[in-house]
């Protein structure tokens, strides 16, 4: 995630990655923030403060359960806006021309124009790889697009085979879409987004999440071996 906390306004240091935290899995408590970074509460409110002073982050009152009332922070629309959105008001004013005076097929053709073009160049390189190397390197290639992707990878409890574990569940998680307001006006664009991960994966997806129904995040299930991703306990 280097690349996006390089490029988030300025920011740098525990600022910037408090920032990505936040979009990576909003709202959190300034105890929740503190577990991830290894600081106590108190350090990280300073540093929040400063945030929120620049309108980038905001709090409220969340009732979790039982107990008292926690205060949970979250980026503002300003703090969103820093992360990339590639083109988004242009590309979204055009779209619309084309969908009045062509029709929707159109449109899709022309969301389908960069994904192609991103298959195309590293279709040859990926599809040399084994799959467990394919996953990560999709990866980055989707980061690099400002779409803030990982790959997350969870062992099963459940042992099978006398002693084997059963295969890892692999998920491509994608925190800020880059093209997340054309998708708000043109649904067909995640049905491009999936077609074309999938033609780069080589393997079929199972989306998971899908932050345009109401999720903090996208996912994608993905299918087939993979043996030796890396692996993180979710």
């Amino acid at each position: 995630m280097e690349d996006v906390v390089g490029a988030l306004g300025g920011f740098r240091g525990v600022r910037a990655e408090l920032l990505v935290a936040l979009r990576k899995a909003q709202p959190l408590t300034a105890h929740e923030l503190g577990e991830q970074f290894g600081l106590t509460a108190n350090a990280l409110r300073r540093h929040l403060k400063a945030l929120e002073e620049d309108g980038l982050v905001r709090y409220e009152r969340d009732v979790r359960g039982v107990g008292a009332p926690v205060f949970a922070y979250s980026l503002t629309t300003a703090g969103e806006a820093l992360f990339p959105r590639s083109y988004v008001q242009v590309l979204a004013t055009a779209l619309e021309a084309l969908r009045t005076h062509t029709g929707e097929q159109a449109v899709e053709a022309v969301l389908e124009a960069e994904w192609r073009r991103l298959a195309d160049e590293a279709g040859p390189v990926l599809e040399a790889l084994p799959l467990e190397e394919r996953v990560p390197l999709v990866a980055e290639l989707l980061t690099a697009k400002g779409y803030m992707a990982e790959v997350v990878s969870t062992l099963p409890e459940r042992i099978v085979d006398e002693g084997a574990s059963e295969a890892p569940r692999v998920t491509l998680r994608i925190h800020n879409c880059a093209m997340r307001e054309i998708a708000e006006r043109f649904p067909q664009a995640c049905a491009v987004e999936e077609k074309f991960v999938e033609r780069l994966l080589g393997v079929p997806l199972v989306r998971q999440a899908h932050r345009l129904g109401g999720c903090g995040h996208c996912e994608y299930g993905v299918s087939g071996h993979l043996s030796t991703v890396k692996q993180e306990q979710a």
